[in-house]
């Protein structure tokens, strides 16, 4: 029986497409796993509360692009501090 090591040896070695594909299944399988039958109901309130959030003028929207470019800032502020 291979080993993960051995196993993602073998994945890296894979196209990118495939990678990706293989990813993707790999988080499913862990998503069916830890199904918690109250997580769908905490989401909808998770999400109903954000949405009040956005609707009462609690949180500031920003763009897909000025999100990227905060996160991208943040992640080389933290590479600095390494």
């Amino acid at each position: 029986m291979a080993t993960a090591d051995d196993l993602l040896s073998d994945a890296l070695r894979l196209p990118p497409e495939e990678r990706i594909r293989l990813a993707h299944e790999l988080l499913l399988s862990l998503e069916a796993e830890s199904e918690d039958p109250d997580a769908e109901a905490e989401w909808a309130r998770e999400l109903e509360r954000r949405a009040q959030d956005v609707i009462g003028g609690k949180v500031k929207l920003v763009s897909l692009e000025e999100a990227r470019h905060q996160v991208a800032e943040h992640l080389e502020r933290l590479r600095r501090k390494r």
